[in-house]
Formats: C-alpha cells, structure tokens, sequence
C-alpha cells in the first residue's frame, strides 16, 4: 500500500493554510502547496485518509495545467523538489510526487463551477422549483423534459460564494458580478466554460464523463491565472462513460464509497468523523487509481 501523509511539519516556513485535504505554506512571493492523504466527507476530515491520493490529486493538476495552458495560464512555478528553495530539500522524501511550489496570488473569492450535466446541489434546486410550477434556477431555464444526470444543451457557468468555513451557496451570475465587477466575472465566465469544454471533450475519449467541475482563478501582476487544483475528482464529479445511465444518480470516480458507508452509520456529521474500514479505503483509493490512469494513461 502507498505511504500515507496525512500531515506536514515545515518549520522552515510558516503555515499559510491548513485545509481539509491541503498544507500550504508562505515563501513570501510564493507558496508551497502540499495534497496530502486526508479526506473529508460532509465537511469533516476523518481519521484516517487514502493513501497515495495526494499524489494522485498532484499529478492530475499537473497534467492538466499543460493540457490547458493555451485557454489560460496557471500559477505553477515546478512540483520538481529539486528546484525548490534549498531549506524544502531534507523533506524531499514527504514531498516528492504531492507538492507544487507556485505563484502567490490574488485569489478571486469565487467558486466557478461549470456543469455540462444536470446533477448534484443545481438538480435538487430545479426539483424544488419544480414544485413551484418553475423550470429555471438562477436565471438557466431547463429543458421540461431534463431528467437527473441528463446532459445539458450547453455547458452552463453556476458560480457560487466561497466559504472558508461552511457550505458554499450557488449565486446568480448577477449577484458575482456585483461581488467582483463585470470585467472579472465575464473572465471568470469565458475560461471556466473554455476549460470545461477542452477538458471534458478530452476525457469523452478516455471513457469518462466529466459531469460538472469547480475552478479557482486569482491575478498575478495584473494578468488573470488558474490557481488551486484543477479537474481532479475531488473538485469535479467523473463518471464512467461506459456506466451512464440518465434518470437517476451515476456511479462516480471519487469519495462515493465513503459517502455511502457514512451515510449507514449512526453519525451527526460533526467532528470527530468515523474511523473508515480498510475495504472502503482500498476501494476509494482504486477509484482515484482508476481515474488518474484513464485520464493520464499512468
């Protein structure tokens, strides 16, 4: 089984941010992203983490900020250990394969979320407008006939508030643009829906359906970047393309195993989370192993 780290210790920097599944550290200029192996479900981290998906999630950001940079450009710097600052050197052995060393940035406080697919928080929300006699959500009117998981006519842009702490919240585009101005939203628009689309043609012709995805952009020196992770299955939903079935929920390339043993547990969804069985560790990590080789061909 992979190494598992499910916490850094860099005493050389200090701690820029803790999250739920990454340790980022400040170099003034720059930061030192760290993926670990920890995972979260229903906004809490659980004791134990999947072992080698820091580096899985590491890898799929790398390939993807090549595949993409001619729609935009990211704010990797290198994930080669070798080029970092001299003092990162001793924990080469933690951080080979699951850190970046990138560009500190001017982070927009925006989730942009594309979906090319009907699912997740914006189908619940069409479901209850539809009770209402409605068919629209967010000012996006629906096909009548739009089952869960069907695909879209065209990708659509849903932004949503970005929360720290909590639950984000889908807004209307209206509302972003009055939180971040119009030349900005209208960036954050063109390229979500420009990285979606390379992408998702992209992964068709690997046997996944990348159903919706959330991207992070900030400005470095005045020009408009990617930042964060990109198009990993914690950040998107994939589902086999050779499993789709609309109508109802689909199987998926992420913490579905983990979802569905917590959800048959007597548990508050508050901290401290459940202590996961080793088959549902080994069976989430076979699910990011199966994603990152489809997609990446490794």
């Amino acid at each position: 089984m992979d190494k598992m780290v499910m916490k850094t210790d860099i005493t050389e920097y200090p701690l820029f941010s803790r999250g739920k599944v990454r340790d980022v550290y400040d170099l003034d200029d720059k930061l030192l992203i760290v993926t670990t192996d920890r995972v979260s479900a229903f906004d809490v981290i659980l004791p134990n983490g999947i072992p080698g998906k820091g580096v899985l999630l590491t890898q799929m950001s790398l390939f993807w900020f090549d595949f993409l940079k001619d729609v935009v450009q990211s704010h990797l710097v290198s994930a080669d250990v070798t080029e970092f600052p001299e003092p990162l050197h001793k924990y080469r052995e933690v951080l080979e394969g699951r850190s970046m060393l990138v560009n500190k940035a001017e982070r927009i406080d925006i989730e942009c979320i594309v979906r090319g697919y009907i699912s997740g928080s914006m189908w619940k929300e069409l479901t209850k407008a539809r009770k209402d006699g409605l068919n629209e959500v967010h000012g996006f009117a629906f096909p009548p006939d739009l089952k869960e998981s069907d695909k879209l006519p065209e990708p659509i842009f849903t932004p949503s508030t970005k929360a720290d702490d909590g639950h984000d919240e889908n807004i209307s585009f209206d509302r972003m643009v009055d939180e971040v101005g119009r030349e900005t939203a209208d960036m954050c628009r063109e390229k979500s829906i420009g990285i979606y689309s390379k992408a998702a043609d992209y992964a068709l012709t690997k046997g996944i359906i990348i159903a919706d995805t959330k991207f992070e952009f900030g400005y470095l020196d005045g020009k408009f970047i990617l930042i964060d992770e990109v198009l990993s299955p914690d950040s998107s939903r994939f589902w086999p393309l050779d499993q789709y079935s609309p109508g109802k929920a689909q199987p998926s390339f992420d913490k579905q195993f983990i979802r569905d043993y917590l959800s048959g547990l007597d548990w508050d969804k508050t901290s401290p989370g459940p202590e996961l069985p080793e088959e549902i560790v080994e069976k989430s990590a076979a699910k990011y192993k199966e994603a990152a080789r489809l997609l990446m061909g490794k």
